[in-house]
């Protein structure tokens, strides 16, 4: 595993509700300088989670009201063969990432490229740099085909998706590294809560850990750290078996379920892993105006005191600690998003101090 140590440094999940792009670059600089993160405005139609990742999909079909892959299309076959001669062009070294079908197109991208753009006028460098992408699960078990039929239940996706997810990952890399920082790439995973519900109930544990280990692989081989984000409970052996550098998770509303895997967590901090813990409420609006920084930091010293008791000391956790938002913020008002930026800058502030 590579030993990133988080340091107790702020990042975000990815989502805000602004649509004024140059001003939120601008905030994410300010409230989270050590690993700012390009922010997704879904504001913008391209910029939400599923529409921003699916281009390039064989058979795709969009239009203003949804999203399906068409696999009765005369040219469906054809599309698919082109995918994979493409995908293995690049993966050979013939083809650039940046000259293919796995960039971020000029309305899904334009965010990250102006953010891109904004980091190199910076006046100091980060510590890393954070991308996202979503997660494999969530996207197969979101996006479905012309029959409402997901695609996790069609084994030639199940082998397209990871691949087209691991290379717009590496796109994301790729540019990032021209700075010379540490990469951090998060798949985001919201799908994870539905694992063994009755709706995927046939969808093996075994094949969750083969789609999440493809795309890490991808990462890692990229040259950067692989992250992945879930915003609800899940079942967290399957994370822990999946070689992520950094495993995000709401640490607001959840760390008593995510304390049952206390042990599992202290071994993953001790085998160089780091904890992204979503520290500053997200879900509700009253919450984070109730909330203090002070509150939250002694909520979380508080929690992982008990996890962590006799096995590990605060300063070790947080040295191996991210803090972020519980999930994105862009379902929020642009103040209460604020906000949490703002807590999250002062939490980490003190928890550092304290650590």
């Amino acid at each position: 595993m590579n030993d990133f140590l988080g340091l107790g440094c702020a990042t975000l999940i990815g989502s805000m509700p602004q649509k004024d792009r140059a001003g939120t670059i601008e905030l994410v600089l300010r409230t989270a300088p050590e690993i700012p993160v390009w922010p997704q405005l879904p504001y913008y139609p391209a910029e939400r989670m599923m529409a921003q990742y699916v281009e390039g999909l064989p058979g795709l079909v969009s239009t203003e009201d949804r999203q399906f892959v068409n696999l009765c299309a005369p040219e469906f076959d054809e599309q698919v063969l082109r995918f994979y001669e493409e995908f293995l062009a690049v993966a050979e070294g013939v083809l650039k990432v940046d000259d293919s079908r796995f960039r971020m197109g000029e309305q899904t991208g334009a965010t990250f490229r102006s953010f891109i753009e904004t980091v190199k006028r910076a006046a100091s460098a980060p510590r890393a740099l954070k991308g996202q992408v979503i997660g494999p699960f969530t996207l197969l078990c979101g996006l479905k085909d012309q029959d409402g039929r997901a695609l996790i239940y069609d084994e030639r996706f199940v082998d397209i998706v990871p691949k087209l997810l691991g290379l717009k990952a590496r796109w994301q890399i790729e540019i990032m590294r021209q700075f010379g920082l540490p990469v951090i790439v998060f798949f985001d995973e919201p799908g994870l809560a539905g694992f063994g519900s009755s709706a995927l109930i046939t969808v093996s544990a075994e094949l969750v850990v083969r789609l999440l280990g493809e795309v890490v692989e991808a990462v890692h081989a990229a040259g950067g750290l692989a992250g992945v984000h879930v915003c609800a409970n899940t079942d967290w052996q399957l994370v822990f078996d999946s070689n992520f550098d950094v495993i995000n998770f709401d640490a607001y509303g959840y760390f008593d379920k995510f304390a049952i895997y206390g042990k599992e967590c202290l071994d993953f901090i001790g085998r160089g892993g780091n904890m992204a813990w979503g520290v500053i409420p997200t879900s509700d609006p009253d919450a984070i105006s109730a909330e203090t920084a002070e509150s939250l930091a002694a909520r979380w010293t508080g929690q992982v005191g008990e996890l962590a008791a006799g096995k590990m000391s605060l300063r070790e956790v947080v040295a191996h600690s991210l803090f972020t938002p519980s999930c994105g913020c862009g379902s929020l008002s642009e103040d209460h998003a604020a906000r949490v930026l703002e807590l999250l800058r002062e939490f980490c502030r003190i928890i550092r101090k304290e650590g």
